[in-house]
Parts: structure tokens; C-alpha cells; sequence
């Protein structure tokens, strides 16, 4: 049963609610996946690229303010989200063939 971080009593609850939020994360990361791949797929017939400067910008900008909002290390997340647009566009770059090498996205 879920419990609030209030509601732990001990470092057993604390482990195992940190490991379902965890597994809960790891459904978000690969439902995000799903729209990098479809996004690839709309890119290639208007001949995009995978890398847009001003949207990575905005997503970037988005990861600050959505951690300043809950109080939360801009520097810091806006960094994870860097590293994760970085990943998506390599894989988009694969897909469009705008790149050879291997495809170590996933």
C-alpha cells in the first residue's frame, strides 16, 4: 500500500516506496520513448531534423521551471533532461539517417 513519506515508520518503508516510485518513473521514461520514436516517424516525410535548437531549448527551459515549481534543483534536472534530449536525438539522427553508428537509445 502506498505511504506518504509521513507515513514511513522505517527505512524499509522509505526503500520500498522509493522503489515503486522507481518502477513508476522507469513507465514514464518509456511511455516519453514511445513519442521520441513516433516523432522520428512524423519527421521524416516533412524532412525535419532530429535536433531543433529552439524546441531543445524550450524542453530544457520546461525541466527548470518544472523543478523550480517544486522546489527541486534547477541546475541539477535541467542537466538529467539534457542528457535525455542528447539521447533522443542520437536516436532520431539513427532513424532519419542522418547518422551511422550504433543505436545504444533504450
Amino acid at each position: 500500500m502506498r505511504k506518504t513519506p509521513a507515513e514511513c515508520t522505517d527505512m524499509a518503508d522509505v526503500r520500498a516506496e522509493i522503489d515503486r516510485l522507481d518502477q513508476a518513473l522507469m513507465a514514464l521514461f518509456a511511455e516519453r520513448w514511445g513519442y521520441i520514436d513516433r516523432a522520428a516517424e512524423i519527421k521524416r516525410p516533412l524532412k525535419l531534423k532530429a535536433d531543433i535548437p529552439a524546441r531543445v531549448m524550450e524542453v530544457r527551459e520546461n525541466a527548470r521551471k518544472n523543478a523550480e515549481r517544486r522546489n527541486l534543483d534547477p541546475d541539477f534536472y535541467e542537466e538529467i533532461w539534457a542528457r535525455l534530449i542528447n539521447h533522443a536525438i542520437a536516436h532520431e539522427q539513427k532513424i532519419l539517417g542522418e547518422t551511422d553508428g550504433d543505436d545504444q537509445a533504450r
